[in-house]
């Protein structure tokens, strides 16, 4: 299975990929650049078009979400506050590291933790990390 994100600019989506998230692409083709991690593949593809996703397109599953994300944010990366209400109360917070309940891929006995950032390229990535 390989992943395709749109990419508008490849050498900025590249520089992105390599200086704040650590990966190095293993294949550079004539429209796109090829990376293999934790046993998957995507491509960022070299597209005209913009799209600005509202959901993640694709997560990286992490063995503890917190000093990851801490270790991005040293990197450059800047995640998105998600605005989460509480079922009883309908009190609302916001916060970058959220809950995303048992109803989640990879998610542990207890659910699972997640976070979210958008790359160079608009498209928005998430973490995720089991609890329990």
């Amino acid at each position: 299975m390989t992943i395709r994100l749109p990419a508008q600019n490849l050498v900025r989506a590249q520089r992105f990929y390599s200086e704040q998230l650590g990966l190095e692409a293993v294949e550079t083709r004539p429209d796109g650049l090829l990376y293999r991690c934790g046993g998957v593949e995507f491509l960022l593809d070299q597209s005209e078009a913009v799209f600005r996703s509202t959901f993640p397109l694709m997560a990286w599953e992490v063995d503890d979400i917190e000093p990851v994300v801490a270790h991005l944010k040293e990197r450059g990366v800047v995640f998105e506050a998600v605005e989460l209400s509480a079922p009883l109360d309908g009190t609302r917070t916001t916060s970058e590291i959220f809950d995303v309940g048992k109803n989640y891929p990879g998610a542990g006995a207890r659910g699972a933790r997640g976070a979210c950032f958008r790359d160079s390229e608009g498209n928005m990535v998430a973490l995720h990390s089991p609890v329990g």
